[in-house]
Order: structure tokens, then sequence, then C-alpha cells
């Protein structure tokens, strides 16, 4: 227990009369933590003075001019202005009693003020606060120690992060959070941290937000702020070069050195399961990855075994497939998302990187993990159409396309359901047939550029129209006559009878291919 002015005030032996009531001083005054007890009779004190201590005095300053209120009201200002806690009045040493113009002052100032009588010495209150300094200092010390062992036993458990940050919550009587390496929360303690008053909405976002801005520094550091009436200590984890996550703590109280001493205990240890499970996430992640290929290859009953003893079952069929891709500094974020959501909806996600590529197996139901994934973190992403795990292969295939043309837009999720629904020519803008196209068509492209006639565009006009010639004209403006003759020399050029199906299509795809984007 931290020695406080009323505890100093409240020892029996010292035989200390308080002065100031409670009532009448201001919320707090008496519970203020007392550093030191220092004795003067100075008429300013305060140059040798700490914030905190308590100052004892006879008063002869007080007695060298017969001074009025004022010189009592001015002292008591000076000793509040520089952080003093209380001031102890020692009678019958200068003056029998303590001065009403000295209580009044106190109390106009909110200044706790006690009379110490003769046979109390000033050494007296001095010694007994420093020896409850002293006994204070080795409570914490103790409970230190004490704290710091039932976290290390707690790190020894199975899930040793989670138990050692929730052992570090009830050790200090502090929520702990830590974020990873993208910002996001990864474990808090306890569990409903968040909901309450003080770090919910934007106070929430003001954390993370700090969170985020040490991380994106990218070296070592800490930062210390008040949120919702509460001082918040984070410090980042991780060596410099790489860090692994923020660790943010706080409470009501602020944390004293004992305390301070466990969290530094508390990062090393974080730190260092931080570090272990980044290594273990690489051998699982060569693991998805064999574990895909085995899909891939239709044994779908090994990959399932070794699945539900790693990660829980495979999600149920049908399943979708996606693909994204994960280059970048922030990859280490973005497989520590998935394998958050994996453990989170265990039996509806599983992934697997190749290279920088990410590869999704979903079940319908968690779609919404792969739209937070690429909201998250900005990502362009491919979704096959629902599949059976024996034909994950075509659904793989089907991803990839729908990934392609997702950089065509914004960042989002493009289903391949919905280009397959634009047909197959309409495809072909968007591949290599855009070199093909424009060979077969660059006869006619030749022939108008030198001589200024429009016969690609009546070709594509009249094909438009399926090859009729009166409802070509009037788009175009011309006689069907006219029509009829620029098609006949585009067929001339082309060296095809556009009256056949198979020539008109491959003029058609030609044309979609060699379309501007």
């Amino acid at each position: 227990m931290l020695l406080t002015v009323r505890r100093l005030f409240s020892q029996p032996q010292l035989k200390l009369r308080l002065l100031t009531k409670d009532a009448a001083l201001p919320a707090g005054a008496l519970d203020a933590t007392v550093e030191w007890v220092h004795s003067s009779d100075l008429a300013d004190p305060t140059p040798f003075l700490s914030p905190g201590q308590v100052l004892l005095t006879t008063g002869t300053q007080f007695d060298r001019d017969g001074p009025g209120d004022d010189l009592y009201l001015d002292y008591v200002a000076r000793l509040q202005r520089r952080g003093i806690a209380a001031l102890g009045f020692g009678t019958e040493v200068v003056r029998d009693g303590t001065p009403d113009a000295l209580v009044a002052a106190c109390l106009s100032q909110g200044l706790p003020l006690v009379e110490v009588p003769y046979l109390t010495p000033f050494i007296a209150v001095a010694r007994a606060a420093a020896e409850m300094v002293a006994e204070e200092r080795y409570a914490r010390h103790t409970w230190a120690l004490s704290a710091q062992r039932a976290i290390s036993l707690a790190a020894l458990r199975p899930d040793g992060l989670s138990a050692t940050l929730s052992e570090l919550s009830r050790q200090l009587d502090h929520w702990v959070a830590l974020f990873d390496v993208g910002g996001n929360v990864d474990h808090v303690f306890p569990r409903d941290a968040f909901a309450g008053e003080v770090l919910s909405g934007s106070s929430f976002a003001t954390v993370q937000s700090e969170a985020r801005r040490l991380l994106a520094r990218g070296q070592r550091a800490s930062a210390t702020i008040v949120v919702g009436g509460e001082t918040l200590t984070l410090q980042t984890l991780g060596r410099r070069d790489q860090l692994r996550g923020v660790l943010a703590l706080g409470g009501a109280a602020e944390l004293d050195q004992a305390s301070h001493d466990v969290v530094t205990s508390v990062i090393a240890l974080a730190g260092l399961a931080l570090e272990q499970n980044h290594a273990l996430a690489g051998a699982r992640g060569h693991l998805r990855s064999g574990l895909l290929h085995v899909l891939l290859g239709g044994n779908r009953e090994l990959a399932e075994s070794i699945s539900h003893e790693m990660w829980g079952p495979l999600p149920v069929e049908p399943v979708l497939c996606a693909v994204t891709s994960v280059a970048g500094p922030r990859h280490d974020a973005m497989t520590e998302f998935l394998e958050v959501r994996v453990e989170e909806q265990q039996g509806t996600v599983f992934f697997a990187v190749q290279d920088d590529t990410v590869v999704l197996v979903l079940h319908p139901s968690a779609r919404a993990v792969l739209d937070d994934f690429c909201r998250t973190f900005g990502l362009h992403a491919g979704l096959s159409d629902p599949t059976d795990y024996s034909d994950l292969a075509r659904a793989l295939a089907q991803a990839g396309q729908a990934h392609e043309r997702s950089y065509e837009g914004e960042p989002s999720v493009v289903e391949f359901d919905t280009i397959s629904r634009q047909g197959v020519l309409a495809f072909l803008a968007r591949t290599d047939a855009r070199e093909v196209g424009r060979a077969t068509l660059a006869p006619v492209l030749g022939h108008d550029a030198a001589h200024g006639t429009e016969l690609l565009r009546t070709v594509q006009v009249w094909l438009e129209h399926n090859g009729a010639f009166d409802a070509a004209a009037r788009v175009l403006g011309v006689h069907r006559h006219t029509v009829r003759s620029r098609i006949e020399l585009a067929e001339t050029l082309l060296g095809r009878d556009l009256g056949a199906f198979h020539a008109r299509a491959d003029v058609w795809a030609a044309l979609l291919a060699t379309a501007p984007a």
C-alpha cells in the first residue's frame, strides 16, 4: 500500500491532529502519495522541496515582524504551487497551538494541515514515513517477483502467449491488448476490455492509430497516451528490423516502478513467443502449400487427415476458391490475419501461400473473410464458382482468371460468374488475342487509312445488326447498296466470305480483341 497523507497522519504513535477536516479539503487531498518528509523554517523553502513531500515547520518564520494573514496565505500558496502534499506545524517550540490564520490559509488553498505535538519530534515523523516507504518498496518488490514467477509459469503452457498476457492483466489489474503487425487486435484480456465506456468507439480508434503509428516507424519504440481518463502504455515487440506487434495496457491507476519491471519481463517473453510463432508459421506455411498440392492432386482423404490434426476440418463442400497476391512488406501481416480467421472459423477457411500468391478455399458462409481480407489490405482478388474438391483445379483456374480481371478496377473481389456471363468472346479483349485480332483486321485498317474510307466501321455495324443491310444503312446514314459494296470490298481484303457463320464469328472476335479497353 502506498504511503499517503492519510496513512502518515493516522499513525497512533505520532499523536498528530488533523486541523483541516477531510470534508473541507478537495477530493482526494488526504489520499495523495507522500514521497518524503522534510522540515524547514525558511520563509520560502520551496526551492529545496519536491512535489509530493510533507513539510514540517515550527513557525519561526512567521514571528519575525508580527505577520498578518496575507503572509500566511502567501506562504501556503507557494507550497501549494510547488505540489507539497501536506503541512505539519510543531507546537510549543516557538508558540503554543497552531495559528488560526495558518489554518484558514490552508483551508483556502486546499492544503492538508496537521498539528505535531511537542513530544513528537520531527525526526519521529520522518522515520515513520521512511519505514512505511521502505515497507511499501519491499512489498512491491516481493509482489513483482511473485508476479514474474506466475507469468513465467503461464508462459510454459501450450497457449503460452495468451496465458502470459492473461496473467499480466490479472496481476496488474489492467486490461492488456496485443496488436499484430498489421495494427489489428490479436489478443485482449479481459475479453470485454474494449466493450466498456472507456475504450469503445473513437477511444479504441485512438489506441489502434497510435499502435499503427509505432509500427510504421519500423523500430523499437514506446509511447504513453491518455484516453478516456486512463493513462495507456504502448510498447513495440520484436527486433528493430522486424517488428512483430505492439503491446498496449491501461487501467484506472498508473503503473509504478515494480509494475513497469513486470511489464518489461512480459515484453521479453511476448517478443520471444512472437518470434517462435513466426518461425512456426513459416513451417505451417510450407505444410499448407503441400496440402494444397495434395488436394489438387485428388487425395482429399490425406489432406483432410493432416488438416484436422493441424487446424481442424477442411471446409465442407461445395467450396469457393479464391486467389489474391500478398507481395510486399505486409506479407507477414496478411498471413497472420488469415491464421487468426482459420482459428476463429474452424471448418470454413483454408489457405495456402505459393510464392506471392494466396489461395483460399472457403465455405460459402465464410465469403465475408475474403471481403474483409481484401478491404483491410487493399487487395485485388478473384473468386471461383462453387465446386467440389474433385474439381478444385478447375476452380483454381477460374479464380485466377477472375483475379486478372480484378485489376481493371479498384481493389475488390471479382467473381468468375460475373465475367462468364459476359461470354467467351468478351474475354478475348483481355487476353493476348489482341495482336492476332489486329493482324486479322490489318488489310481493312490499311485500306481505311490510305483511302479515308469506313470499311471497318461498316463491317462492325453490319455484324452488330446480324448482317442486315437495311438496318446497318440506317445507322450509318448511307444507302443499303453502299453498305453491300463496302462489305464485298472488305471480304476481298480479308479473304473471307462473311456470309459464312465461322467467318463472321472470327471477324467479330477480332473486333472485340482490338476494342479499346
